[in-house]
Order: C-alpha cells, then sequence, then structure tokens
C-alpha cells in the first residue's frame, strides 16, 4: 500500500448539459478553475452510444487490453471518481459509474466517452496538499495513481 495526506479544499456543485462528454467538460473545469485533486461524486443520465471501459479482455495480461461496452439507450448513472494530474500536470478523470435502464445495469470507466443525456449533476470536493499523480506504468498500458 502507498498513500499521502490531503486537505479539504473548495466544494463545487456542477451541472453538465445533454451531449457534453463527462470526462473532457470535468477536465476542462478542473482545468479553468485550477483543481489539481478532487474526488467527485455524479448522478444524471447516459445517453445512447456512451462508450464504458468494463474490464480487461484477459484478467492478468499485461499490457490491460480493456473491453467495451456501447450503452444501446439512455440509461440513469451514479458515479464516483477522482481527479489528479498526469505527468504533465494535466487534470486527469478517473471515474466509474453504474448505468441502468429498465431492469438491466452495466458499470464501468468513463474514460472512452460517457455522453451526458439531458443533465449529469456532479460534488466536485478539491483536495488541497496532495501530492499524488497520474504515471504512465508501461507494464500495465495505462496511467496509474502515485501517491
Amino acid at each position: 500500500m502507498k498513500y499521502a495526506q490531503a486537505n479539504q479544499g473548495r466544494i463545487f456543485v456542477v451541472r453538465l448539459e445533454d451531449g457534453e462528454i463527462l470526462h473532457e467538460k470535468v477536465e476542462e473545469f478542473a482545468a479553468a478553475m485550477g483543481i489539481r485533486a478532487a474526488v467527485l461524486v455524479a448522478v444524471g443520465g447516459a445517453d445512447r452510444g456512451s462508450t464504458l471501459v468494463v474490464g480487461p479482455e484477459c484478467e492478468r495480461a499485461h499490457p490491460v487490453q480493456p473491453m467495451e461496452h456501447v450503452l444501446g439507450g439512455v440509461h440513469e448513472i451514479t458515479g464516483t471518481g477522482t481527479i489528479f494530474p498526469d505527468e504533465s500536470g494535466k487534470p486527469v478523470l478517473h471515474m466509474h459509474i453504474a448505468c441502468g435502464r429498465k431492469d438491466s445495469a452495466i458499470a464501468g470507466c468513463v474514460r472512452r466517452g460517457v455522453k451526458v443525456w439531458c443533465v449529469a449533476e456532479l460534488v466536485v470536493f478539491e483536495l488541497d496538499c496532495a501530492s499524488a499523480r497520474r504515471v504512465y506504468d508501461a507494464a500495465m498500458g495505462f496511467s496509474t495513481l502515485e501517491p
């Protein structure tokens, strides 16, 4: 286990609009507000055609080959995530959401493009004095959090 300590900073209430791409807008917002690190929660809707990463093709293969799932219709969503900077200092969102429609549900990472349906509401809890960052891990094939 690795860890770092942080303090709670500002709290933002954010509304994303119909058609916006969740991770892109959150990262743009974080950069504009000078948010280096944060924890966030989200509720709202995901539009048809939104893409989730739903696991690795093979459990222990490296680099990881992600599986994707494209939503076939509008889904209700709830999710949690974190923002930490990459090696260049750019804020990067890592968020997983659960998506439900009628009597089925699926969960996954938003990184491949979740399009907001009507509205998504977020609460962003900024973390001050956080030293953690995302560092590319060639063996894994993606960036990992380094506290």
